[in-house]
């Protein structure tokens, strides 16, 4: 069932319609969708198989009096990374390791909180039952520490037994939003509106959701929260309809990112991100785009190399007269972060994206997308994206 058409009329999307066209001419030249490698679902009697392996495995060990330890990728090490345009950054396939060693005073809890973690991962599996990370630090919270311990291991595990988190039945809990032309099921029969005046909680468990629905033309990732209230206040999906908003809040949680390439290989509509200009709304812009050095042994299954950037954009604060009173000094911290984006891989395939940073880098100055309201309270949602949308403004 589709929606009723609203919004703008169809002469308003040509540009867009356009992108689009060029995005499906480019998968099909490739020959669709990128070949998975590294992780991919696995079922549940491989999960349970590989875990077996890995205690039987510590099992010889102490029969040979020897010190157990675990074999980890180095998820660290730039060397470890290699940039395709086609999927970001993803791990070679074989890379350095480094060893969790039960006898090594540095290393001998992680050893321990690991086989902890495993033994959870085996009883939640082998019960075809989900557990949160936050549920996992809680079952011992003095032992772990913080949760950021258990994080990590984790995604160590997920990296070690090369499976996505979401085989191994742990869920994060979401903190990212959508609204907008969608409509979908739960895993467990919920049917999801996000049509609605407010906007919906990102699913907990995005490969559970299925019957998808919607005319969307495109979809924008807003990089906070409040830029996303201010358009959902404005009527913005409405007025731009037919679209799609999500944001993560900030750093997008791994529930957001899956989303957000759910929606990429479900619909491959044209997908345009909104951040601050400056090197961290950059950073994040990059996260859904190619990926993050820490889950790059997941990049195949989160990474939207289709993504533009649409604003705001550095020569963006020239072209409008933004006052340099509306702007922020670049601190020494933006600065190195500036550069360090500069010097990644996947800048050298973006001539315009080096561009923009370098505008940025030379006026030594950063704005929020907040900036756009000296013009006027609505001008970001009356007029700086609809213009960006009509006239094709996204590099």
């Amino acid at each position: 069932m589709a929606f009723a058409p609203s919004g703008p009329e169809a002469s308003f999307f040509e540009v867009l319609d356009q992108h689009r066209a060029s995005l499906l001419a480019t998968l099909r030249r490739g020959g669709g969708e990128p070949a998975h490698e590294g992780t991919r679902l696995a079922s549940s009697s491989e999960v349970l198989a590989s875990i077996e392996n890995i205690i039987q495995d510590v099992i010889t060990s102490l029969a040979r009096n020897e010190a157990p330890a675990f074999t980890i990728d180095n998820r660290s090490s730039w060397e470890n990374i290699k940039f395709e345009d086609s999927v970001g950054l993803h791990m070679i396939s074989h890379c350095t390791t480094r060893k969790i060693k039960s006898d090594s005073p540095k290393s001998v809890k992680n050893f321990a909180l690991i086989l902890k973690i495993l033994s959870t991962i085996y009883k939640l599996v082998q019960s075809n039952t989900y557990a949160t990370k936050r549920d996992i630090y809680y079952t011992d919270s003095q032992l772990f520490g913080n949760q950021t311990v258990v994080d990590n291991i984790i995604n160590d595990i997920s990296c070690m037994l090369k499976v996505p988190r979401r085989s191994l039945h742990i869920l994060s809990t979401s903190k990212g939003l959508i609204a907008g032309n969608l409509r979908y099921i739960e895993e467990d029969g919920t049917k999801v509106n996000c049509t609605c005046a407010t906007a919906v909680p990102v699913s907990s468990n995005i490969q559970g959701i299925r019957n998808l629905i919607t005319d969307a033309k495109f979809l924008l990732i807003v990089e906070k929260d409040a830029t996303f209230q201010r358009l959902l206040d404005d009527n913005f999906c409405n007025k731009i309809s037919p679209c799609i908003m999500v944001t993560g809040k900030g750093v997008p949680d791994l529930n957001t990112r899956l989303l957000v390439k759910k929606l990429w290989d479900t619909f491959h509509i044209p997908v345009f991100s909104l951040v601050d200009a400056d090197p961290h709304g950059i950073e994040i812009m990059c996260i859904y785009k190619y990926g993050s050095m820490a889950m790059s042994f997941e990049a195949h299954n989160l990474t939207v190399p289709a993504i533009r950037w649409l604003g705001l954009l550095p020569s963006d604060i020239k072209r409008l007269n933004i006052p340099k009173s509306t702007l922020i000094p670049m601190t020494k911290r933006d600065q190195m972060k500036l550069d360090s984006i500069l010097k990644r891989p996947y800048v050298t395939c973006q001539p315009f994206w080096r561009k923009e940073m370098e505008i940025m880098g030379d006026s030594k100055m950063k704005a929020e997308i907040q900036a756009l309201t000296f013009l006027s309270s609505d001008y970001l949602s009356r007029v700086y994206l609809p213009n960006k949308l009509k006239f094709g403004g996204w590099i």
